[in-house]
């Protein structure tokens, strides 16, 4: 089996190890870094794999190395990698789950040749229903996507699109989880408002968001089809959709996913003048 390094024991590097185990890998086949020796323990009770603090020591033997920390670490972690890249001949694929960092600033700091993959993930993968984007850099092979298809398949859906829509991708998925959490949050506000004790509209809110994802996963209709069968003439659903149009929602779904775009892309930016 492939050996994996995952730099990072955050909740993303977390969710993508435990995702793995339960896809089959073995926790021989998996090594963590984690700074914080309290996090680091707590890791190792949970998963039975092994954690260490020291990139060189995770990146050994390692056919993947993933990166999942935080884009202001990116530059001290590959500053780590490429320390010991230049002493070995292991031939490394890097993947990257930082946000906002391309895959030119990854290989600029890596020794020449190194294949990177970039992924934007989302924080549903922690319970195993991830919606992961993945890039190739210039050194990436098929071989190697395919390899991160894989991986991160175990903790949800992926799909592959060029570098130049990755910012697309996080006004889309990246960020769109919270778009989610705020409607919940303003339907339950709504729903006390309206009379309902807190509980039940929680609870009717949220099984409504998993039904409703259901049936577009599941039934191959659109979700302006599935729409229009809720929708009768003059009625409850269509007075409500009326409401919604006027207060212009299209538009602020628009305009807010455009910002985040652009923040992306600007955040990006950063990094890369950084060098």
């Amino acid at each position: 089996m492939t050996r994996i390094a995952v730099v990072g024991g955050g909740r993303i590097g977390e969710a993508l190890v435990s995702g793995l185990l339960a896809g089959g890998r073995q926790a021989r086949d998996l090594v963590i870094t984690e700074r914080f020796e309290a996090r680091g323990r707590e890791l190792a009770s949970e998963y039975g794999i092994r954690v260490t603090q020291s990139i060189a020591d995770a990146a050994e033997g390692a056919a993947v190395l993933v990166v999942a920390v935080k884009p202001n670490d990116v530059d001290s972690v590959l500053a780590e990698v490429a320390e010991y890249q230049e002493t070995s001949d292991d031939d490394q694929l890097i993947v990257s789950l930082a946000a906002g960092i391309t895959t030119a600033r990854f290989e600029q700091l890596l020794p020449a040749g190194t294949a990177v993959v970039r992924v934007m993930p989302n924080t549903p993968m922690l319970v195993g229903q991830g919606a992961s984007a993945i890039t190739p850099g210039r050194h990436a092979t098929a071989v190697h996507m395919d390899l991160v298809e894989e991986l991160m398949g175990a903790v949800g859906m992926v799909r592959r699109v060029k570098e130049s829509s990755m910012d697309a991708v996080t006004a889309v998925s990246g960020s769109g989880p919270a778009y989610f959490f705020l409607a919940i949050e303003a339907m339950v506000d709504s729903g006390v408002a309206l009379g309902l004790t807190r509980p039940v509209a929680r609870d009717l809110a949220i099984q409504t968001l998993v039904g409703a994802g259901a049936m577009l996963a599941e039934s191959g209709e659109t979700a302006t089809e599935l729409r229009a069968a809720v929708m009768s003439p003059g009625g409850t659903t269509a007075a409500a959709i009326r409401q919604f149009e006027k207060d212009g929602l299209r538009s602020a779904f628009f305009e807010a996913m455009a910002v985040v775009r652009d923040r992306s892309a600007a955040l990006g930016a950063v990094q890369e003048d950084g060098s």
